[in-house]
């Protein structure tokens, strides 16, 4: 079982404040570095957008960092969890993509800015882990100005007869070996897989987008289904 509501958002950022200073080497080896493509592909959907992009989920700034290599602009990268953007920080304490970034600690489904406040928003792996999904994609559109894009990169569950079994037992069984090894915390690996296994189906997540007031909604699959890429415009 997955926890709901307020036990949810207390239980994510337990979790990641625990796993802070593997997270991104556990990325990175579980994904066989094809993270830093997904994320690549992701700020490419943005690149023509001046700032400020808003960067929801914002974990230890991987995205936030890849949108301002792509055209620098101010990004404000906002996180539940303190340790991930203090971390974040610290990594890029040297490296020119830091001066653009602004952290923020806050609630992504109550978002504490003004309407219409950005050009794009972008979400890496942090929309499955959201309590209320439908009340954060209502905040995303809110916060958007009008022709302004969203850019959502998530999990999804391959189809592929021959691969989506295998990576379902590497998702169950590799994923918090390695996590657990490299953390100490087996169970939030353990979660990632649970957490995915009950995420909606891209089509549903892609309905989910339009009923919030999303218009030009789109996604398509990264590396076999593993991750979909999902973009949408503010009318």
């Amino acid at each position: 079982m997955l926890p709901e509501g307020a036990e949810k958002k207390c239980y994510v950022r337990e979790k990641f404040s625990r796993v802070t200073r593997r997270y991104d080497l556990v990325n990175t080896l579980g994904s066989f570095g094809l993270d830093h493509w997904w994320r690549y592909q992701a700020a490419r959907e943005l690149a023509r957008f001046p700032g400020p992009i808003l960067d929801l989920c914002a974990g230890t700034l991987t995205l936030a960092k890849e949108i301002v290599r792509q055209r620098p602009r101010l990004v404000m990268a906002l996180d539940i969890c303190w340790e991930m953007l203090a971390y974040g920080r610290l990594r890029l304490a040297t490296h020119p993509a830091l001066s653009f970034i602004r952290l923020l600690v806050g609630d992504a489904e109550r978002l504490p800015f003004a309407a219409e406040s950005f050009f794009g928003v972008s979400v890496a792996f942090g929309v499955r882990n959201l309590a209320h999904l439908e009340r954060g994609l209502a905040e995303m559109v809110r916060v958007l100005k009008p022709g302004g894009k969203a850019v959502i990169l998530e999990f999804s569950r391959p189809k592929a007869p021959l691969f989506a079994p295998v990576y379902r037992r590497y998702l169950r069984y590799f994923m918090p070996l390695l996590g657990g090894a490299l953390t100490g915390d087996r169970e939030a690996y353990e979660y990632l897989a649970r957490s995915i296994a009950a995420f909606p189906e891209p089509e549903e997540l892609a309905g989910l987008m339009r009923e919030v007031g999303f218009s030009e909604v789109s996604y398509r699959p990264l590396t076999l289904g593993v991750v979909h890429l999902y973009t949408a415009l503010k009318p």
